[in-house]
């Protein structure tokens, strides 16, 4: 199973902001199919008892049409977020895209559309610093 260009990016920017890595590929079985999400990952809460779960889809957004690229995130993020709902429900998914990415795609009308009827989690990070620039729930 290949990873994203990013993954590595990722997954020190998570542990820059205090996440815990605790599957490279994190599995997620619906039935008798199995899926693979890119990252999971806890945060332990001073003021809970239980940490925060979270599952990243990591995306580079490197094709010639970004459109498509979109579709294909929000194709796999429908999938695993449903998934995650029956089977882990205290689990969070994020969709983690580059900063530019962000700052260039998604603030056209139709990538706010579909964060916003879809409800998408977004991680945004810096990829030359590998850090977390934001988290937009």
């Amino acid at each position: 199973m290949a990873k994203d260009i990013y993954h590595d990016t990722v997954k020190t920017a998570l542990e820059k902001d205090g996440w815990m890595i605790t599957d490279e590929l994190f599995r997620l079985t619906i039935g008798s199919r199995s899926v693979y999400i890119d990252l999971g990952a806890e945060k332990l809460i001073a003021a809970e008892k239980e940490g925060c779960k979270i599952a990243v889809e990591i995306k580079s957004f490197l094709s010639p049409s970004p459109v498509n690229d979109l579709e294909n995130a929000l194709g796999q993020y429908i999938l695993y977020r449903d998934g995650l709902k029956r089977s882990q429900p205290d689990r969070l998914l994020y969709l983690a895209i580059t900063d530019e990415v962000y700052l260039d795609f998604f603030q056209e009308e139709i990538a706010q559309m579909v964060v916003e009827n879809q409800q998408l989690k977004l991680l945004i990070f810096e990829a030359n610093k590998a850090e977390v620039v934001k988290w937009i729930e």
